[in-house]
């Protein structure tokens, strides 16, 4: 969490795509000791199934816009029992082994934490089909039961390109009562609690409808101003979540640099903008690293460092009126003004 903590501060942010995308992960998967009533012609009996830490395969469909994404999640989980007691009887049936497939809707907010870094905290809501396999001696009993099931999502995401994605999660995944019928060959039914599971996977996502943004038009400058002094402007556009300059972006501080020690400019102010689709305070940061950029670009090209102030308004000043979570090119701006 410390680690988490500093790249917050010391990176920019980078979302992942809007739209549609696919996801496969594994890993393991740890099942809570279920206890069960074991009722027989004979009456009825406390039991206990101790499980071994097992297997788990997910897939997920689902569609993000801002930070919010809604998926389907398909999965199957495998444990192998370490023993089954009955009547404070170890071992009372040989083994056992719990299936269970799960078909889950997932709703997931998705956090930006750092360059390249998500957050994302989620809940579902589904149905799990539980298959458990009991053997004594060489008698083996099968039984399925459906039941409605939930889960608390959390995960870490990691962007390995425009639109792909490695993450780690863990769920806590949880049913309603199970009950057995396995008098075919045991003469007994299971009435048992609900399944406690604990999964933690590891994961690949990608994204169908992402890829990169195109860098925005850079705004030709205005012509130089007729006599010294004059006000002139350059506007600098920057890519979603940069603060990075392109080489067109360079042209046109090239060209206020020269403006400016041309007219012999006292005064050149910088003011950074961002769009809406961060936090405000994220973005307010944002607007004054793009600014910075900017300042450091034109000192290269021989402008006083001392004539230049630099501000950060957020996304309090848009070009474009936008709603909150909009991505929109000619927002992300630092203006040149002398």
């Amino acid at each position: 969490m410390g680690a988490v903590a500093a790249l917050s501060l010391t990176a920019q942010a980078q979302a992942m795509p809007d739209g549609w995308y696919m996801s496969l992960e594994g890993g393991g998967n740890w099942v809570q000791d279920w206890d069960f009533d074991s009722v027989t012609g004979l009456g009825t009996s406390a039991g206990s199934v101790t499980f071994d830490n097992g297997w788990a395969v997910l897939a997920s469909v689902g569609y993000g816009r801002g930070n919010w994404a809604a998926e389907f999640e398909a999965g199957f989980r495998r444990n192998d029992s370490d023993e089954v007691t009955v009547d404070n009887v170890i071992d009372f049936y040989d083994d056992a082994r719990l299936n269970e497939t799960t078909f889950m809707a997932n709703i997931k907010y998705n956090y930006p934490l750092a360059q390249k870094l998500t957050l994302s905290v989620g809940a579902g809501l589904g149905a799990d089909f539980a298959e458990l396999r009991v053997r004594d001696g060489a008698t083996v009993t099968e039984d399925e039961d459906w039941n409605f099931a939930y889960q608390g999502i959390v995960s870490l995401g990691y962007a390995v390109g425009q639109r792909s994605e490695l993450f780690a999660s863990y769920r806590y995944f949880r049913t309603t009562a199970a009950d057995f019928d396995l008098t075919p060959s045991l003469n007994a039914v299971f009435d048992g609690e609900e399944f406690q599971k604990h999964t933690a996977t590891v994961g690949f996502r990608y994204y169908l409808n992402g890829g990169s943004e195109p860098e925005p038009m850079q705004a030709p400058p205005p012509p130089p101003p007729a006599e010294a002094g004059s006000p002139s402007e350059f506007i600098i556009f920057f890519g979603h979540n940069k603060a990075d300059l392109t080489p067109a972006a360079m042209d046109v501080i090239r060209e206020a640099a020269s403006a400016a020690k041309d007219n012999g400019i006292a005064n050149v102010k910088l003011i950074g903008h961002a769009d809406r689709s961060g936090s405000d305070k994220y973005n307010q940061a944002l607007s004054l690293r793009r600014a910075n950029a900017v300042k450091g670009a034109l000192v290269r090209e021989g402008v006083s460092e001392s004539t230049i102030a630099v501000d950060g308004r957020g996304e309090s000043e848009p070009l474009v009126p936008t709603a909150d979570g909009v991505r929109e090119p000619q927002n992300r701006r630092v203006n040149i003004s002398f």
